[in-house]
């Protein structure tokens, strides 16, 4: 079942089992803002059950870009596309929120690692990324890093 995410009365449904539940909703909460004000894009998640394909597809290019496994268990994912790029977003239990972002017209082509509020950097990062910080109305204190795809994987 899909979950239309409201970024004006954050919500913790779908990720009640994160320690950090609220910090999460309020990173995710964040993202649907962002989306609505750049693109008028409702932002819509899904139980990660569900969206296989989107998290499956997500997973592929991290073990074959960088070699990484995300530890953490999937909670909910989505993928759509506003104007000429592909999106997809995976939520993770630990507090984690990871994007693709696929242009379709010059070939940009990046992973982006979102940490939560008052979580660790996940051990299968920490040596590899720097995480900046960001502050959020949202969702606090966002720790930030990416990487850039270098090969095609197809659009989802």
């Amino acid at each position: 079942m899909s979950y239309i995410v409201d970024f004006k009365t954050v919500s913790t449904i779908g990720l009640e089992s994160s320690p950090v539940a609220d910090a999460l909703a309020g990173l995710r909460a964040n993202e649907a803002r962002y989306f609505k004000t750049k693109y008028d894009h409702t932002f819509t998640v899904e139980p990660a059950e569900e969206a296989s394909e989107v998290v499956d597809w997500v997973h592929r290019i991290l073990r074959e870009e960088r070699e990484i496994v995300i530890a953490s268990r999937p909670l909910e994912a989505t993928a759509f596309q506003v104007e000429n790029i592909k999106m997809a977003y995976v939520f993770y239990e630990s507090g984690l929120s990871i994007n693709v972002m696929y242009t379709l017209d010059d070939g940009k082509r990046a992973v982006g690692f979102k940490l939560s509020d008052g979580m660790e950097v996940p051990e299968e990062l920490a040596e590899r990324f720097k995480f900046a910080r960001q502050k959020s109305k949202l969702a606090g204190t966002i720790r930030g890093s990416f990487f850039v795809i270098k090969n095609e994987y197809g659009a989802l």
